[in-house]
C-alpha cells in the first residue's frame, strides 16, 4: 500500500522536540548532559536551579526527582545525565532528538 505524500508518520514530529533542562552552573554531571547534547547538535531550553525555588519546585514536581539534571525530550522526562547516556548507548537518544516516539 502506498501512504498519500501529504500524510505524516505518527511516530513523527515535523519539527524537532522541545529540549528542556533543569540544571546547576556547579554540577559535572550537568556539564556532562549538556556536551552530549552540543555534541548532538541540538539546542537545549537551560533551566536553573540555583538559588531558585519555584524552578526547583517545578522540577521536583514534573520529574518526580530532587537532583540535577533532570532532562525533557518534548515534554517526556527522560531523566538525569547516566539515563541520557543510557538512551545514547542503547541508540534511542537520537529517535527521540529527531521526534520520534520512543
Amino acid at each position: 500500500m502506498v501512504r498519500p505524500t501529504h500524510c505524516k508518520s505518527p511516530t513523527m514530529s515535523s519539527t524537532p522536540p522541545r529540549i528542556e533542562m533543569y540544571h546547576s552552573a556547579s554540577c559535572g554531571y550537568c556539564m556532562m548532559a549538556r556536551r552530549l547534547l552540543a555534541d548532538k547538535g541540538v539546542p537545549v531550553d537551560l533551566i536553573s536551579v540555583d538559588g531558585d525555588a519555584k524552578a526547583r519546585a517545578a522540577m521536583e514536581q514534573r520529574s518526580g526527582r530532587r537532583t540535577v539534571p533532570q532532562i525533557f525530550i518534548g515534554g517526556q522526562h527522560v531523566g538525569g545525565c547516566d539515563d541520557l547516556h543510557a538512551l545514547d548507548r542503547n541508540g534511542r537518544l537520537d529517535a527521540l532528538l529527531a521526534g520520534e516516539a520512543a
